[in-house]
Order: C-alpha cells, then sequence, then structure tokens
C-alpha cells in the first residue's frame, strides 16, 4: 500500500513537472495563433457610431477596503491577476486586440490649417471693455457673483481698492481655518505676499497708470503650476519641499498684468482623481460651499462659473509638472464668460520654454460680441449627450433649445468610437503620469494617498503597445473630428470635467472674479472663490463618507462618469468651455459643454455670452463671502 502510495506521488510530482516545464520552457505566452484582430481602415468608422462609452466597473473603496486592495494591487498577485482582471473587467484592454492603420498621434499639437476671416488689425484688448459691458448688461439675477467689470469700476471711482479688497480676502481665509468645518481651498498663502501685490496695485489706479484689466484683480493658481514663494507640491506631501524660486510663465504673465496672486489652491494629489479627496497632512479635501458634504469634483476641486480651455498648445505649461502632457491644456476658472476672455487673451501666446505652442495663429475674438447665432449650425450627437443623469439632461436640452431660439440649427452628428476614446484617454493619462512619477512611485511610496498608490498600480500594466494603440486611436479621433467641424461649427455636450481630463469644479466661493489657472485635465484642483463651478460630468458631485477624510477613496466608476464628457477634447486638443446652465434637486450646479475646432476659441466665447443668459438664476452658496464688501 505504502509503495502504491509512493508510485502515485511521484506520478503527480513528474505529472505537475512535467506541466510547469510546458507553461514556463515550451507554450508560447507573448500572443496566441487564430487571434481576432479587427483592421480598423483610415478614416472609415468601425460600426455605428454614438454610442456612448461602458460604465467601469469596480466597487467604491474606502478605509480598511482601500488599504487592503491597495496592499493586493502592488504585489505580485495583484499585478499578475488582480490588476489584469480589473483591466479586462473595465475594458481598459480593448485596443490591444484592433488592428489600426493609422500613425500615431503623441502630441495634438495642430498647425493652423486656414487663415482666420477677421481683420488682421483686430487687437483682442480692445474688444474686451466691450465684451465685459455686454456681459454685465445681460445678469438678470437677484444674486450675482462679482466679475472683473464690478471690481474694475470699484476701483476706479476709489469706492473700493486693491488693497481693502486684499485685507478681506486675507480675513476670509483666516476665518476659513478658524472654522469647524474648513472648506480648504487655498492650501498656500502669505500675508506680506498678497497685501504687497495690492498696495502696488492701489498706487496704480491712484496714479492711472494701471498695467491691464487684470490689475488688482485677485487670482491663485492650481499647486500644479509654479508660483513664487509657495512650495511646488502638485497635492502632495513629499514634492516642493523647498519654496520655488521661478515663476511659472502663465504666473509670470499674470504678475506683469498686475493681477494678485492670492495663493495656491488645492487638489486631487497629483491631479490623478477627480473628486478632490486629498487626505495627506498639507491638503485636506476640499468640500463643496453648495453643499459641504458634498466633494467640489475634479482634480482641481475649485469652483467656477465658465471653465475655458484653449486649443492644446495655446497656453504655456512651462513651470507645471509634465504630469500628463499629452492631455493638458492650461486654462481659467472664472466668474463669467467675459472674465474667461479676459484671463484668455492675457494667458494664451507663445512662449519659447514650451515648444507646442510656437506655430499657433493669434489670439482673437472675432465675432464674439455678434447678436445672435443664425449662422451657426451646433452639432449634438443625442445619444451620446442623453448618456448622463436625467435631471442633468433635462436641463441640457432646454439649454440647446434656448440657442435654436437665438437662430442657431442644430445638427444631429453621431460621434463615432466613444468607447475606444475612453480607454486611448485612460491609456495616455496613466501611462503618462506612470512615466513622469516612475521615481517617486519607487522612493516615496509610503507618502503618496492609497488612491494614488492604486492608480499607478493599475498604470504599471499598461505596456508600450497599448501606448502607441491608443495613439493611433487619437489620430482617428482627430481625423474624424476634422470632416465633422466641415459640418457644424461646434460639438455640444453636457458639461465635463476639467479635467483630465476636469473636468469638475466647486470650492470656497466669495466674490473674486477669476477662481484660478488651472491644468485640464487629469489633474486639474481647486481655486479661490467664484461663481459655482458647473456640475461638468455625467453625475453630480458626489457625497463625503467619513473613512473619506481619513483614507481616501477610489471610485472607478464615478471617475470616469465624472471625466465621460472631457474625454474627447482631452485627448485631441480641440478647445472647450463649460458653462452652468442650472441647479440639480440637491442644488449642484448642472453644465453645458461646447467644444469647437482647433483654435476657434472666440467661438466658444460668442455661444457662452448668450448661454449666461438662459442661466437666469444664480443660487447662493450655503457658504459665502463677500470679498468686494459690497
Amino acid at each position: 500500500m505504502e509503495g502504491e502510495c509512493c508510485a502515485l506521488l511521484l506520478w503527480s510530482a513528474a505529472v505537475a513537472g512535467l506541466l510547469l516545464f510546458y507553461l514556463g520552457f515550451v507554450r508560447r505566452v507573448t500572443g496566441a495563433a487564430r487571434t481576432a484582430f479587427p483592421r480598423r481602415e483610415a478614416g472609415r468608422v468601425a460600426g455605428g457610431g454614438g454610442r456612448p462609452p461602458a460604465d467601469a466597473w469596480s466597487p467604491r473603496l474606502s478605509g480598511f477596503s482601500l488599504r487592503l486592495c491597495v496592499h493586493l494591487a502592488n504585489t505580485a498577485f495583484g499585478q499578475h491577476f488582480l490588476v489584469p482582471l480589473l483591466m479586462r473587467v473595465n475594458n481598459f484592454t480593448a485596443l490591444r486586440f484592433l488592428d489600426l492603420a493609422e500613425d500615431p498621434t503623441f502630441v495634438p499639437a495642430v498647425i493652423e490649417e486656414e487663415k482666420n476671416n477677421h481683420p488682421e488689425s483686430e487687437n483682442v484688448f480692445e474688444i474686451l471693455p466691450k465684451l465685459m459691458e455686454v456681459s454685465s448688461r445681460s445678469a438678470r439675477s437677484m444674486f450675482n457673483f462679482k466679475e472683473i467689470q464690478d471690481y474694475l469700476k470699484c476701483y476706479r471711482s476709489g469706492e473700493v481698492t486693491p488693497l481693502q479688497v486684499a485685507k478681506n480676502i486675507i480675513a476670509t481665509l483666516e476665518d476659513d481655518e478658524r472654522s469647524s468645518l474648513p472648506l480648504q481651498a487655498i492650501v498656500q498663502w502669505d500675508r506680506k505676499e498678497i497685501l504687497k501685490m495690492a498696495e502696488d496695485s492701489t498706487t496704480r489706479y491712484q496714479s492711472k497708470q494701471t498695467l491691464s484689466l487684470l490689475d488688482g484683480i485677485p487670482v491663485c493658481l492650481k499647486e500644479e503650476i509654479k508660483v513664487v514663494p509657495y512650495h511646488h507640491r502638485s497635492g502632495t506631501q513629499y514634492l516642493g519641499m523647498e519654496p520655488e524660486t521661478e515663476d511659472a510663465t502663465a504666473t509670470q504673465k499674470l504678475r506683469e498684468a498686475g493681477a494678485i496672486i492670492i495663493g495656491v489652491s488645492n487638489m486631487h494629489e497629483l491631479g490623478i482623481g477627480t473628486t478632490g479627496c486629498n487626505p495627506n497632512r498639507y491638503h485636506g479635501t476640499a468640500r463643496n460651499p453648495y453643499n459641504p458634504q458634498h466633494f467640489t469634483g475634479g482634480s482641481s476641486s475649485g469652483s467656477a462659473a465658465a471653465v475655458a480651455s484653449g486649443t492644446f498648445g495655446r497656453t504655456s505649461e512651462f513651470g507645471c509638472h509634465p504630469l500628463s502632457y499629452s492631455t493638458v491644456s492650461l486654462g481659467p476658472l472664472s466668474t463669467s464668460v467675459a472674465d474667461a476672455a479676459v484671463a484668455y487673451a492675457i494667458l494664451a501666446g507663445p512662449d519659447p520654454c514650451y515648444p507646442y505652442g510656437l506655430g499657433q495663429p493669434k489670439p482673437s475674438l472675432s465675432g464674439v460680441l455678434t447678436p445672435d447665432l443664425k449662422d451657426l449650425k451646433l452639432g449634438v450627437d443625442w445619444t451620446f449627450f442623453k448618456a448622463c443623469d436625467a435631471e442633468i439632461l433635462a436641463t441640457c436640452q432646454k439649454a440647446v433649445k434656448f440657442l435654436e431660439g437665438l437662430g442657431a440649427s442644430v445638427v444631429d452628428v453621431s460621434l463615432p468610437e466613444l468607447e475606444e476614446i475612453r480607454v486611448a484617454h485612460v491609456i495616455c493619462i496613466l501611462s503618462e503620469m506612470r512615466d513622469f512619477l516612475q521615481p517617486d512611485f519607487n522612493n516615496s511610496f509610503d507618502q503618496m494617498n492609497l488612491e494614488t498608490r492604486l492608480n499607478l498600480a493599475i498604470a504599471s500594466k499598461f505596456t508600450a503597445l497599448d501606448y502607441i494603440k491608443a495613439n493611433r486611436q487619437r489620430s482617428r479621433t482627430m481625423a474624424f473630428l476634422r470632416q465633422m467641424f466641415a459640418n457644424v461649427n461646434c460639438l455640444i455636450t453636457p458639461g465635463r470635467g476639467p479635467s483630465l481630463l476636469s473636468l469638475e469644479r466647486f470650492h470656497f466661493f466669495s466674490q473674486s472674479p477669476i477662481l484660478g489657472v488651472l491644468p485640464f485635465p487629469a489633474s486639474h484642483t481647486g481655486s479661490f472663490i467664484s461663481h459655482p463651478s458647473p456640475s461638468c460630468t455625467a453625475c453630480c458631485a458626489p457625497r463625503i463618507q467619513d473613512s473619506d477624510l481619513l483614507t481616501g477613496c477610489s471610485d472607478v466608476r464615478t471617475t470616469l462618469r465624472t471625466m465621460r464628457y472631457m474625454q474627447l477634447a482631452n485627448l485631441t486638443g480641440i478647445p472647450a468651455l463649460v458653462i452652468p446652465v442650472g441647479y440639480s434637486s440637491s442644488g449642484l450646479p448642472i453644465s453645458i459643454q461646447i467644444m469647437a475646432k482647433w483654435w476657434d476659441e472666440a467661438l466658444l466665447f460668442r455661444i457662452g455670452l448668450k448661454l449666461e443668459q438662459f442661466h437666469g438664476i444664480t443660487a447662493k452658496p450655503a457658504i459665502y463671502y463677500d470679498i468686494l464688501g459690497q
């Protein structure tokens, strides 16, 4: 009997050894015969268009469950079994099995295809005062957030000075820090810096030698952007250990324009999420001023009435952390469309230190004051448009009807390969962030938030093949958009999140006209004080759970729904503008998004001005500070 048992054991061991030998040294694992690779011909859409991207599957993780998942995801078991399973379930491997004919486009830098038809003598700085007057006259609400125009009137009349505004801001920041429920919008500020800039601006107004329309206007910049003398942390507790000694190009332009930089704003760690949840010691989670029990939404965790992102390369990114360089565009969050146009005019333009924008055409506001929209064709993919919460859909449909009433015609379009765009967008963002953060992921792993570690663990499984296929898909999508923009002037969807792809922003509110300057998207965190940021997504900002404040959270499904409408612009580099058009039943802002062809930002401002007339009533946030003191 003993001999039979020994023989059986020896036989089992031999079979197991042969199986392991076959699997380890004989069987091919670099590919498999008879695998189907559907061929996608250049310029030809695969199947029917217009189908919205699939919803992701992943449980919401926080507290112990998040800790356990993060630990496992970074082990051999996690990298060989758990993470690949998550990637397959969420279709992140979809592009691996497609044969795409296009060459990859690694950076969506586009050369202007045709000369603008506006007069060469056009000066955007001559148009801006007229634009602000129109915007000011169109306000119909009993309550309104103050715009640049309101500040300028007070400064020019002497009713209020920039120095008084600066003191009000400092008092507000101190009050928030003492609050039992701080909103945590501004994470770094310096009293002396603020007062010095405000005193200089006050002197210029007294001598009537102002520098620009932004002179004396309070602004802040996302922590991802270099601002002297603050730490360039990008939402982490390990970057930027020393104060900055050199401004980013965007910061320098704002200083030269006379703006009062009040500090740097909070953000999701490294911009790698879309809630603004950041439990590390330097930041904390930014809260929504309309409902402090909800997240602000977006990696930027900020707020604004108008979220504007120009054509890729329009604004210099020099001095920003290159977290996801091919999907990020720097843009303003502001109180109004006119204020966004002011920031655009000052920030846009070539920078020798930023090669992607050197070939750009001159910034233009041509046609922005046209009284109607009679010559415009608005493209809407209604199947994609409806892939959002019911109350967001109802409000946005009314906004489209309003634009039709101003003479615009709505053209049904079909946006192709939306699922492939979703996957390509995720691959580009996570691969580029994983590359930039390679030293940090190795040497500062324990100092990263749990959600960051999980996302980078997933990013570790993307391959060079995935990244190249994603950029081939980018080429296809850009070609489809060129064809589409030959028939329509713009595309309209419910709002997005700056993003990183942003999505996307709600935050600490006061009467500051410009909320902040932020990279979009994936990033994209916090700002100072302004109008409610639109609900820039297919869903409204989620509620904060108690455990989120301690460990952070991971909610892949909500993250991808948040990014649903901003992925197209992020991936292809087309300009976009997000405008608030109403409120949800819980009082959170709802927005609509306009996307135009490359370099046609003026069209966005033209339509945005009209949408401000649709959004007639501005709700006052639950937590609000009157910085102008009126």
